[in-house]
């Protein structure tokens, strides 16, 4: 497999690790027989994924804040690591009005810590920083596919914290870390661009898979904000092989790869809310929803594409799942008894493989 010659015995540095993307690609190299050091947080839920695979995966782990500079330093160095994932943030789009400013502190503020720790950093590093679809100035025009130079953008303390993460990558790759003295300083930096992603062990609030979980579980009435809005759904492990492969590359060609990539579903591939409620169900088996949107509620986005076409070209990156069929595979995660989770998240990683 090409992943296993890029992350075999290497040394992976990931932040956000307790999250549900950082849990899945902890899991990911794991099972790559790559060497793990988590900074994060303590896990927010008691039965995320984290705490579910924790037994099957052998890790370190730090649990700190990402603001912690000197902290977040002296892991990094201690580790020397060969690759850095930085995923740790504040997600959540509705909890940003909430926290606006610690929104921008952790999105922002975390990521600079993250590249100025690397300065000092005497090794080869190759880093893929984490930020999201919603970096860019979004018009909500069915006709747009967002590309990777098209500008940036937010309208919610989320989505632009995001952007100022992308432009904080920029000015540290072009200051300290720029592709012309590669073999100076060593380091490659790229950024990855995705959302709306979705898959078993994410129990955040205010996100739509959770929601229609607890309810279903509960046997209570689906709540559905935003019915009609259009959104890039993807299961998990599609950006996550995706940040792999970009990085892996990376690694073995800095000045070709050193740049933003998005990661979606195809153009043809996008449901709305509802359609996706709806094969999430059927494929629970029962259940029922009802239309909650409020005119007055906070904005999110009711439309928002991507161009995976650089994707595509460059990196030789496609979806291998629908849309239709990344909400089975999450559901079906969701179905499982406790006891089976690892075993299922496991499981679904070998069957994605032998697409």
């Amino acid at each position: 497999m090409q992943l296993a010659q890029y992350y075999h015995n290497k040394k992976i540095f990931v932040t956000g690790h307790t999250g549900f993307k950082g849990s899945w690609l902890c899991a990911l190299l794991y099972n790559l027989n790559a060497e793990i050091k988590g900074y994060a947080l303590e896990p927010e839920y008691v039965d995320g994924l984290y705490e579910t695979l924790q037994p099957s995966i052998n890790m370190q782990s730090a649990i700190a804040d990402i603001r912690h500079k000197q902290r977040l330093q002296k892991e990094i160095l201690d580790f020397q690591p060969d690759y850095i994932f930085h995923l740790a943030a504040q997600p959540l789009v509705r909890r940003s009005y909430e926290i606006p400013a610690e929104t921008f502190d952790v999105n922002v503020t975390g990521t600079a810590n993250v590249l100025e720790a690397i300065i000092n950093l005497k090794k080869k590093c190759t880093v893929i920083a984490i930020t999201t679809d919603k970096v860019y100035e979004n018009k909500e025009n069915n006709s747009i596919l967002y590309k990777e130079d098209d500008a940036l953008g937010g309208y919610d303390p989320y989505s632009a914290s995001k952007a100022c993460a992308e432009l904080v990558i920029s000015s540290f790759r072009n200051s300290f870390f720029n592709i012309k003295n590669f073999d100076h300083h060593q380091k490659a930096i790229a950024s990855a661009r995705a959302g709306n992603v979705i898959g078993g062990g994410d129990w955040n609030k205010d996100r739509i898979i959770p929601d229609i979980i607890r309810s279903l579980k509960n046997n209570q009435t689906i709540e559905v904000r935003n019915p009609d809005a259009v959104r890039p759904w993807q299961h998990v492990l599609e950006p996550l092989v995706g940040y792999l492969l970009m990085g892996g590359m990376l690694n073995n060609e800095p000045q070709k790869f050193s740049k933003a990539y998005n990661f979606g579903p195809l153009p043809s591939d996008h449901l709305t809310v509802k359609e996706l409620v709806e094969i999430a169900v059927k494929t629970w088996g029962k259940g029922e929803w009802k239309d909650m949107f409020d005119v007055a509620a906070l904005h999110e986005a009711g439309l928002l594409k991507l161009s995976i076409e650089k994707a595509q070209k460059e990196l030789n990156w496609q979806p291998k799942l629908n849309a239709k069929q990344a909400i089975e595979w999450t559901v079906n995660w969701y179905k499982q008894p406790a006891e089976k989770l690892a075993a299922c998240t496991f499981q679904q990683i070998n069957d994605y493989f032998k697409l």
